[in-house]
């Protein structure tokens, strides 16, 4: 089995109503990710994945980019240690 990783970023740009956080889901799903994404305070976007390492890496490199509106400037990412905390992927209003 595949090491489990998990990650935190923090994506800024224009990040907010360009279907963000819509399209992390979708992305992060068929990858048999866990976690959630939302929107912050100041157009910024948070999310969380937790998974194979190889696909937690996958679904980071896609936020860089993000959905066609979107416009990423910069992704802050954390690593932490995976938590049983969830059960799938979610969005988080």
């Amino acid at each position: 089995m595949a090491e489990e990783v998990r990650a935190n970023l923090i994506i800024h740009g224009r990040v907010q109503g360009v279907f963000f956080r819509a399209s992390t889901r979708d992305m992060a799903v068929p990858l048999g990710l866990k976690g959630f994404v939302r929107n912050l305070p100041l157009m910024r976007v948070e999310a969380e994945f937790q998974g194979p390492r190889e696909a937690v890496e996958k679904a980071i490199e896609w936020c860089h980019q993000g959905p066609p509106s979107a416009l990423v400037r910069k992704v802050e990412v954390r690593w932490l240690p995976p938590t049983d905390e969830y059960h799938d992927f979610s969005i988080r209003y």
